[in-house]
């Protein structure tokens, strides 16, 4: 069964993978394939942004089990705006939290 760390562990790997993807397909797909580029739009987009809106949510929960301060909370949300953050927050803060 699913822990809440363990979910939001899951979560953060695949925000992170969404937003390389989602990087991808506009740098790499776009200039060389519009049409395509066009059709993956949406649903890479829709994708990252339901798995953004879980990153945050479970970030603020995950926060307040793990009594994390305002500053960590503060990383841990910032790191869903830069690309590979999420990587290092699962690394950094979760690996020995479950």
């Amino acid at each position: 069964m699913f822990t809440l760390i363990k979910s939001f562990k899951a979560v953060a790997i695949l925000e992170g993978i969404s937003y390389l993807v989602l990087f991808g397909n506009m740098l790499l797909i776009k200039p060389f394939y519009p049409e395509l580029y066009k059709t993956l739009l949406y649903p890479i987009g829709m994708g990252h942004g339901l798995l953004f809106i879980a990153y945050v949510l479970l970030a603020l929960l995950v926060g307040s089990k793990l009594k994390w301060s305002f500053k960590t909370l503060g990383i841990v949300l910032l790191a869903s705006l830069i690309p590979f953050a999420t990587f290092y927050v699962e690394r950094k803060y979760l690996k020995t939290a479950v």
